[in-house]
C-alpha cells in the first residue's frame, strides 16, 4: 500500500511539473516533442511491455499519421484536430492490414516481418508525390482548434498536447488494468496456457497492435501540428530503434518508465546535439549498453524492484 501510494504521488507530482515547465524556462517546443515521443513510447510499450510482441517497425505509424495530418492539414484544408484524427485513423488501418500479415508468426519472425513491411511503407514515401520525397512536407498550418481556438501560441498548443498526453497516460493504465489488458499479460507470460484456457489469442494480439500502432499514429500527428513539417526520418527505421531504447531505458512494462525514456532520450538529442554533433549518437549507445547491463528493468523497473526488496527486508 504505502508503494501505490508514492506512486500516485510520483504521478501527481510529475503532472505539477509538466504544467510548470513553461513557466519554469523549459522551452515549449521542446516540451512538446518530447511529449509527442512519449505517447509514441507508450504506444510501443503497450505492444511490448505488456503483450510480449516486439515490432521493429513501429515507426512506420508514426510517419504515416504524421504525412496523413500533414498533407490533409496543409493540402486539403482539414482543421487541426480532424487531420489528426484522420492521421490517427491512417495508422489504426495501416497497423490492421500489417497485423493481419505479422500475427501469423511469432517471436523474432513477426519482428522482421513488421520490419520488412515498415520499410516497404517508406519506400512508398520515398517516392510517392504528395510526400515531397526527400524535402518532406514544409509549412503545415497549426489552424484553429475546433475552429475557435488559435494554435498559434505555443503556450495554448502545449496545454493541448499535455491535454492529449494525460488522456493517452490514462487510457493505457484503463486498457492494461482492464480483463483485456489481463489477457494480454497472460498472452506474455505464457501463451500456450492462454490458448489452452479457451482464448483465441490471435485475436486479442491484434487488437492490442491495432491499439498500439493508432496510439503511435497519434503522436506522428500531434508531432506535425507541433513542429509544421514531415521528413522521412519520421517513418525511417532508425526512429523504430530509439523507440524501443526509450522504452527500454525508462522500464519496459511499466507506465511512467516509456515517460522518463522518452524524455531523457530527446532531451539528450536536444542538449548536446549542438555540444558534441554526430558524437550524440555515440552517447545514446553507450547509455544503451550501460542500461542493459546494469539497469536491465530501466529506471522506472530497477526502482520499482529496489522498493519491493525493501518491503520484503
Amino acid at each position: 500500500m504505502r508503494s501505490e501510494r508514492l506512486a500516485h504521488l510520483a504521478l501527481w507530482v510529475g503532472l505539477a511539473l509538466l504544467v510548470a515547465a513553461p513557466f519554469i524556462g523549459l522551452y515549449p517546443i521542446f516540451m512538446m516533442k518530447a511529449l509527442c515521443y512519449a505517447i509514441f513510447a507508450m504506444a510501443f510499450n503497450l505492444l511490448m511491455g505488456f503483450t510480449g510482441l516486439l515490432s521493429f517497425g513501429h515507426a512506420a505509424y508514426f510517419g504515416a499519421a504524421a504525412y496523413a495530418t500533414g498533407w490533409l492539414v496543409r493540402s486539403a484544408g482539414l482543421s487541426p484536430e480532424l487531420g489528426v484524427l484522420a492521421g490517427t485513423a491512417a495508422a489504426a488501418l495501416l497497423g490492421l492490414v500489417i497485423g493481419l500479415i505479422a500475427i501469423r508468426r511469432q517471436g523474432i519472425y513477426f519482428a522482421m516481418v513488421t520490419l520488412a513491411m515498415a520499410q516497404m511503407v517508406y519506400f512508398v514515401f520515398l517516392q510517392a508525390p504528395f510526400t515531397g520525397g526527400e524535402d518532406g512536407l514544409q509549412g503545415v498550418p497549426r489552424g484553429n482548434l475546433f475552429g475557435l481556438i488559435s494554435l498559434q501560441n505555443d503556450l495554448v498548443l502545449y496545454f493541448v498536447v499535455l491535454a492529449v498526453f494525460v488522456a493517452v497516460f490514462l487510457f493505457v493504465i484503463r486498457v492494461v488494468h482492464s480483463p483485456y489488458g489481463q489477457v494480454l499479460k497472460a498472452i506474455r507470460e505464457n501463451e500456450p496456457r492462454a490458448i489452452s484456457l479457451g482464448y483465441d489469442v490471435d485475436r486479442y494480439k491484434l487488437l492490442a497492435f491495432v491499439l498500439s500502432t493508432a496510439l503511435a499514429g497519434l503522436a506522428g500527428s500531434m508531432k506535425t501540428m507541433v513542429l509544421g513539417f514531415v521528413t522521412l526520418n519520421d517513418a525511417h527505421w532508425s526512429l523504430s530503434g530509439e523507440v524501443i531504447l526509450m522504452t527500454l531505458l525508462g522500464g519496459l512494462g511499466t507506465f511512467a518508465g516509456p515517460v522518463l525514456g522518452a524524455f531523457t532520450i530527446i532531451g539528450l538529442q536536444n542538449f548536446l546535439a549542438d555540444q558534441v554533433g554526430s558524437w550524440i549518437n555515440v552517447i545514446i549507445g553507450v547509455i544503451f549498453v550501460v542500461c542493459v547491463v546494469a539497469f536491465r528493468r530501466g529506471f522506472v523497473g530497477e526502482l520499482k524492484a529496489w522498493q519491493q526488496r525493501r518491503a520484503k527486508g
